[in-house]
């Protein structure tokens, strides 16, 4: 029996979630835990700390809200070349666990591809960057206290069973730079609930929560961060776009006198309105922050020299939030990752393709744009070049 490939979007509920719930309050969304076993497991995590050399703060313990010291479950090792890394002590770590500590592994989507794939649906759909971190534990200790995060979180139960108190905001939309801090949270939670396997829960940023896993079981759940894209942040990205002009270039009048300091600030008025006053200032910006989006890491070995002519080559696009367009001599633009590419009016059924997000066959993709595979391999040569894409299957 095979299961459907676990779509977050249709878990949590498509539009009515982001019209309902994204960024307002807490959504609780029950499911099987089959629907989320391919995302990662407890040997796929197993295999992860053994073969991979995890350094503090991205692998750590943590009890009772304090980080738990690395020599505790680790030992210094010293290689013939006299470098030093610390070894995992799996017994050591056993034992940690088991008093109490939660196993926490940072960016994990970077280490597994059932979580790659996990953050690249998020980042496609809620048009944002996603970090995904693994949390593990076995014993009601809380790990991190009572806390919230300056991102908004979405969180999946993979195993076991979570207990999540929440508590609310006490400051709406903090930041991580911010004015001033939240207030303490209220001594009793507005929701007590427990997350089983295939369950997900949505946090907006600024919640109050603490966590612990029921009392008895063990638990194993990952929570993607959500980067936020606040006031602040438009406000910055509206101060660079309006370096073009030349008003806003000039050294401000410090030592001038107070009809130059008024013409000044009179003119920066006049050019921050018409941009608040414009209709499509959110569109664009979003947009702006779409096209800057750096691309997940992809190296394309051992296809150093670019794509060759291959009808069974994979192809892949590595941003999630690719802008297509084309000009009025048929040009067409991809905007992505940053970069800027101009490419002849036949290479836009091959773009299109490409953008879905999906792993294509170079002859696919030549096919669907009526090219060689030699000028099909072309145009994927330069998106790699421009990090763009990425060659390659196994990913």
């Amino acid at each position: 029996m095979t299961t459907e490939p676990f779509s977050v979007a249709q878990r949590l509920g498509g539009d009515d979630f982001l019209a309902q719930a994204f960024g307002r309050s807490y959504l609780v969304a029950r499911g099987e835990a089959a629907s989320v076993a391919s995302l990662i497991s407890w040997d796929d995590l197993n295999s992860i700390l053994a073969r991979h050399r995890l350094d503090a703060p991205r692998f750590r313990l943590a009890a009772d809200g304090e980080p738990v010291p690395a020599y505790r479950y680790t030992q210094p090792v010293v290689t013939r070349r006299s470098t030093v890394w610390q070894r995992l002590q799996p017994d050591a770590l056993h034992q940690q666990l088991a008093a109490g500590a939660t196993l926490v592994l940072d960016a994990v989507d970077e280490l597994h591809p059932g979580l790659h794939h996990l953050a690249a649906q998020l980042e496609r759909w809620l048009r944002t960057s996603c970090q995904i971190n693994l949390y593990a534990s076995w014993t009601g200790t809380e790990g991190f206290g009572t806390h919230w995060d300056d991102h908004d979180v979405v969180v999946v139960q993979l195993d076991g069973a979570k207990r999540w108190r929440l508590y609310g905001p006490t400051r709406t939309a903090p930041m991580h730079r911010d004015v001033e801090a939240p207030e303490p949270p209220p001594s009793e939670p507005v929701a007590d609930l427990v997350l089983s396997a295939g369950d997900v829960l949505y946090l907006p940023r600024g919640w109050w929560h603490a966590v612990a896993a029921s009392e008895g079981q063990h638990s194993l759940h990952v929570t993607c961060g959500l980067q936020s894209h606040s006031g602040a942040d438009l406000i910055t990205w509206l101060s660079e776009t309006l370096r073009a002009h030349e008003g806003v270039r000039a050294e401000v009048p410090r030592l001038a006198g107070d009809a130059d300091q008024r013409a000044f600030v009179d003119e920066l008025r006049k050019l921050l309105l018409e941009e608040l006053d414009s209709p499509d200032l959110v569109a664009r910006f979003a947009a702006a922050r779409d096209a800057t989006e750096s691309p997940r890491l992809a190296p394309s070995l051992p296809f150093v020299n670019g794509a060759p002519p291959q009808p069974d080559l994979p192809v892949r696009l590595l941003p999630s939030r690719p802008a297509l367009s084309t000009d009025s001599d048929g040009n067409v633009h991809l905007v992505a990752g940053g970069e800027d590419w101009t490419f002849a009016a036949p290479v836009l059924p091959l773009l299109e393709q490409l953008a879905d997000g999906g792993q294509h066959r170079l002859a696919l993709l030549a096919d669907r744009a009526g090219l060689t595979l030699t000028q099909a391999a072309s145009v994927v040569t330069e998106l790699v070049k421009g990090n763009a894409a990425a060659l390659g299957g196994n990913r």
